[in-house]
């Protein structure tokens, strides 16, 4: 197959239906974590999940970085357009998640502070161009997929003498994530949940590979397949994953041999490998802080640093009072357990990251109306909108 319908073909996805009812024993359970929010949405837009079997579960993980970037940090980017008079360049997810005081990018906008909704780096770069008597910060958000074009902006600034551009490094890393998920205690205060196998991000595994996956299997005994986008792709891993639970393998498999391979794109790993470095620690939220999970820029490149040039320091912060975000983030809970889904939280009035996003779960279960056969509000729900009102 090679074009996009047929991967979506009705014929073939009741097909691995069937094959699926027929492999998975009735007498035990499949938990199936999705780490991407792109998986979530095919599950959801699809319908999926209604072509499972009820004892094959897909459980929803981190999703996006623009869902696992903790409050502090978005607190630390409004400090830097409101108190350093800087350009403020950043993703459009990014401009409506709630900050700190109800604030949001967004909202700092309309008030004055120089902020500029960007759709590359590039459009950063020529910003700071066209700006040469400002600083222009770019407020690098992603998983290893979006690094490599950060990397490259930040060899073009220094390649034209650029002395106003600067970078706030968020870049985040999904295998410690996934280990951290399994086995870190600063997350079981929030609840924990039973974990069979792993869809393996899609665009991040084209940069990095699917061979980082290959320790973390055999580590964890968990089986691990990189899967693509689409409805059939999803269904193709679900198959996959479960004949290797029954078979008791824990691999590492590639459904999605069409762009992934075992060692990725290793000009877009050098290229990363040049300019960042392993933090020790960084702040997931949901997980908490994650040891070797982030990058920061190395110390030659330390003039393009945000955090170095304007000395900015860890924010600690907490999300909006009810707000369930952390526990969605790493599978605890889903979307319709929180008191603020769909009443107080909606895309229109985002009360977390997971209803802003368009790869996060709340906005999934929001957008493709899954949830709405339990969406009656209840006595409880009400008086908790008016309490966060």
């Amino acid at each position: 197959m090679k074009y996009i319908d047929e991967f979506r073909q009705q014929s073939l996805a009741k097909k691995l239906s069937a094959s699926i009812h027929k492999e998975a024993s009735a007498d035990r359970n499949y938990n199936l974590m999705e780490f991407c929010g792109g998986h979530t949405h095919a599950i959801f837009r699809y319908g999926v999940q209604d072509l499972m079997p009820d004892n094959v579960n897909f459980v929803h993980g981190p999703g996006c970085p623009v869902c696992v970037l903790p409050i502090g940090r978005i607190d630390n980017a409004i400090q830097l357009a409101e108190d350093h008079d800087v350009i403020l360049c950043t993703y459009g997810d990014m401009l409506r998640v709630p900050a700190s005081g109800r604030k949001s990018l967004l909202k700092i906008k309309a008030e004055g502070a120089d902020v500029r909704m960007v759709y590359s780096t590039q459009d950063a770069l020529k910003i700071a161009q066209d700006n040469p008597h400002r600083q222009v910060v770019f407020f690098a958000i992603g998983f290893e997929t979006t690094t490599p074009p950060t990397a490259v902006s930040i060899k073009q600034a220094q390649a034209l003498g650029l002395k106003n551009f600067k970078v706030f490094c968020n870049h985040v890393l999904t295998p410690a994530a996934i280990q951290n998920i399994l086995e870190s205690p600063e997350v079981r205060d929030i609840g924990s949940v039973s974990i069979d196998g792993f869809f393996g991000p899609s665009h991040v595994s084209s940069i990095i590979g699917s061979r980082p996956y290959e320790f973390f299997a055999e580590e964890f005994q968990r089986p691990v397949v990189i899967a693509g986008f689409e409805p059939l792709d999803v269904m193709q891993s679900t198959l996959m994953l479960i004949r290797q639970l029954n078979e008791g393998r824990h691999d590492v498999e590639n459904e999605y041999t069409r762009v992934v391979s075992r060692d990725g794109n290793l000009k877009a790993q050098q290229l990363v490998s040049e300019i960042f470095e392993l933090r020790r620690s960084f702040e997931w939220r949901g997980l908490g802080l994650v040891p070797y999970s982030a990058l920061q820029i190395k110390q030659p490149y330390a003039d393009f640093d945000a955090e170095k040039y304007f000395n900015i320091t860890t924010i600690q912060a907490s999300d909006v009072k009810g707000c369930e975000c952390p526990s969605i983030l790493r599978g605890a809970k889903t979307p319709i357990d929180c008191k603020l889904f769909g009443t107080v939280c909606t895309p229109e009035n985002p009360m977390g990251s997971c209803m802003v996003s368009s790869e996060g779960a709340c906005a999934a279960y929001w957008s493709y109306g899954r949830f709405r056969q339990d969406s009656k509000i209840t006595e409880h729900q009400r008086d908790n909108m008016e309490s966060v009102a």
